[in-house]
């Protein structure tokens, strides 16, 4: 099943995928089905849970180390996320004004769906409720060192969209086995796939749960493959996984006074 949270009509819905539309499960309006355009989306995680943790990897795919010129790790490089920097499909991601070089990161995001201590590698994928896309927007510019992005590397707002679909585990045959993409303007600039990551989902899970509790609603953002390139206001970027989904994102200037996530 491919789930929703959607706002229209003045209220935030959770809803479904249904014969090309939405079909909400808000109790008032349960049944009624609207267009994919008439809404906003929002990202996908109600009601299992709004996020305590979201975690991210780096130089998770050998090629992008190779990519940034630097040697695979040989255990997983994490770093933390603030709820506020997501948003949903089709929201604009801003950036800031004087940048060089600030690019998307197409990536397999795993939503955790129960409390998960001292999880085994064999039993990990019992833990996920579902797999949805996420887009982890870098600027290079404000990295101190390429192991350990600072706050305002990766934890703007609007700086990672996530969506459009929380698909459910049952219906991901193999999280690690598929094809991701990304197009910049209908382009094609980067493909690779989720069985060239150096740590695997369930790998993931026994090492992030082996020193802290994944709770309901925790997001693992698993890490870009190579081909990553600068993205300019009005750029749109569609970062696709195939069985997960397509999400759409474009790119804005920075308006003075105006957006908190600016930092400067």
């Amino acid at each position: 099943m491919r789930r929703a949270r959607v706002a229209w009509a003045g209220a935030v819905h959770d809803a479904v995928e249904a014969d090309g539309q939405l079909e909400l499960l808000t109790p008032a309006f349960r049944g009624r089905r609207v267009g994919f355009d008439e809404v906003v989306w929002l990202p996908p995680l109600v009601p299992i849970s709004r996020p305590r943790t979201v975690l991210a990897l780096g130089l998770n795919y050998a090629d992008h180390a190779k990519e940034l010129a630097f040697k695979a790790p040989d255990e997983p490089l994490a770093f933390v996320k603030g709820e506020v920097s997501l948003i949903g499909h089709k929201a604009f991601t801003v950036r800031p004004d004087g940048v060089q070089f600030m690019h998307y990161e197409c990536e397999l995001a795993v939503v955790i769906g129960k409390p998960a201590k001292r999880v085994k590698k064999a039993d990990a994928l019992r833990f996920v409720a579902g797999y949805t896309v996420a887009n982890d927007y870098a600027i290079r510019d404000y990295l101190e060192n390429w192991y350990r992005p600072n706050l305002r590397v990766k934890n703007r707002d609007t700086c990672t969209p996530i969506g459009p679909w929380l698909v459910d585990a049952a219906d991901v045959a193999d999280p690690m086995n598929l094809a991701l993409r990304t197009t910049v303007n209908g382009q094609l600039t980067q493909q690779g796939s989720t069985k060239d990551m150096i740590f695997d989902v369930p790998t993931l899970i026994e090492y992030f749960s082996s020193f802290m509790t994944l709770m309901p609603g925790d997001l693992i953002l698993t890490g870009t493959p190579d081909g990553v390139v600068d993205c300019q206001p009005g750029d749109v970027v569609v970062t696709e996984i195939d069985g997960i989904g397509a999400l759409t994102n474009a790119i804005t200037a920075e308006q003075r006074g105006s957006d908190p996530g600016s930092g400067q």
